[in-house]
């Protein structure tokens, strides 16, 4: 018998992902401080494996993260996104899948180093004339 993850599980296990990749942890050291295998941290991730009350608090302190952080935009039991959270719909899967790549991880801590708001409002003026002409991703 196939076993799907439950929608929040993947979500918790996405959050805990992305936290870590924004610190530059690997899996093998996120195990190592909660005494498990990169493997059990993977599955964690992938929501295969649910992570229990006690563990997700062991995850928290080790990502020094508040424990909301990985319920911030989890869905509801009806499947949609808690209210307020995240009102964009398939949109918002797309943007949330590029920020856990590589590339969006990347961006997202070079541009976070960047002290000078006016610097970075410039740059998100630049990649908005460039996008423009670029294909829209839904097309692609």
């Amino acid at each position: 018998m196939n076993k799907v993850p439950n929608p929040i599980d993947k979500h918790v296990g996405a959050r805990v992902r992305m936290r870590r990749m924004l610190l530059g942890m690997s899996q093998e050291k996120l195990g190592e401080a909660l005494g498990l295998t990169f493997q059990q941290v993977q599955k964690y991730e992938k929501g295969a494996n649910r992570i229990s009350a006690s563990r997700l608090q062991q995850i928290s302190e080790a990502l020094s993260t508040p424990l909301a952080y990985f319920f911030k935009g989890a869905p509801v039991s009806g499947g949609a996104a808690q209210a307020g959270l995240a009102e964009g719909g398939a949109d918002d899967n797309y943007f949330g899948d590029f920020v856990m790549t590589s590339e969006g991880l990347s961006l997202n801590r070079a541009f976070a180093r960047i002290a000078d708001p006016k610097v970075r409002k410039k740059i998100v003026d630049l990649v908005n004339v460039l996008a423009d002409g670029a294909p829209d991703h839904k097309a692609i």
